[in-house]
């Protein structure tokens, strides 16, 4: 049987051919689709304390970082108490339950007309009850807050899925608000400043204790009480607060940022009407 030429004999005095390969797409063709970058195994990601300054520095990192898995939101939690009580210590020394809740009846007119109308026995009842419930409210901030997180990120979380076509889960929407909710700290910090830089007690508004909206700068007898509300609500940290969670819930959804902000903004622009509306009532 002949033999069958090599490439070489069948072309003297040339080179043998290299087989060809097949060669692997050009990095960003557009013919093909973009390339998921997979986690790497094992890293461990962001630890808490760099998603807590990555969410002032660089927020888009801290909330990639919670759609990758790392969800734990417990120091953003012991943070926001540490502060929480921190103003608590300052009123009480300076300022003084009693008069906290003094206060929180002058500023109401028909707190101040069913007070008048009471008898001392009743009077007395009655702020006793009032200064539990404000003791209550500071040292139980920290677990009423969670529970208003886990309330508010279910609606959120069903906002952002079933109406925008998201894909996030309540695990890592719950983390997202808590992170988000950070920058809401400069609001006892400065609560604090204020007091100890010689706020006299009977200003002390227990509402709306921190200069950062315009509520804070108009009388609350004086002025219209749904006027007022509006402009509480009007906060620059409150909106500094939105525009991350709204960052956040995106990310963490895969939706588009509009799609995030239309639905964090949507339920703030709700809750707002409704306060304005409840204080044009009562007022």
């Amino acid at each position: 049987m002949s033999e069958v030429p090599s490439p070489a004999a069948q072309s003297p005095g040339l080179p043998p051919q290299q087989p060809r390969l097949s060669e692997p797409p050009a990095v960003g063709d557009p013919g093909l689709p973009p390339q998921r970058q997979e986690p790497v195994v094992g890293d461990p990601g962001l630890t808490q304390w760099q998603r807590v300054t990555s969410t002032f520095g660089a927020p888009s990192k801290t909330f990639e970082d919670i759609e990758r898995g790392n969800r734990s939101w417990w120091l953003p939690l012991i943070i926001g108490a540490l502060f929480t009580y921190i103003l608590f210590g300052a009123i009480v020394q300076r300022i003084g339950i009693q008069q906290v809740v003094d206060n929180q009846i002058r500023l109401n007119p028909k707190a101040q007309e069913r007070m008048a109308q009471a008898t001392q026995a009743q009077r007395e009842m009655g702020e006793k009850i009032s200064i539990g419930i404000t003791e209550g409210a500071f040292l139980g901030g920290p677990v009423i807050g969670m529970i208003a997180v886990a309330v508010l990120s279910l609606g959120l979380w069903g906002t952002i899925n079933f109406i925008f076509g998201g894909k996030a889960k309540y695990t890592t929407i719950f983390p997202v608000f808590y992170y988000a909710w950070l920058p809401q700290i400069f609001k006892p910090i400065l609560g604090t400043i204020v007091i100890y830089g010689g706020m006299a007690p009977e200003s002390f508004n227990a509402k709306n204790f921190s200069p950062t909206n315009l509520g804070a700068f108009l009388d609350p007898v004086e002025t219209n009480k749904a006027l007022y509300t509006l402009a509480t609500s009007l906060d620059a940290v409150t909106i500094w607060t939105l525009v991350l969670l709204s960052i956040g819930t995106a990310i963490v959804a895969g939706t588009k940022r509009s799609s995030g902000y239309i639905a964090v903004f949507g339920w703030w622009v709700i809750f707002v009407l409704i306060g304005v509306a409840w204080a044009a009532a009562m007022g």
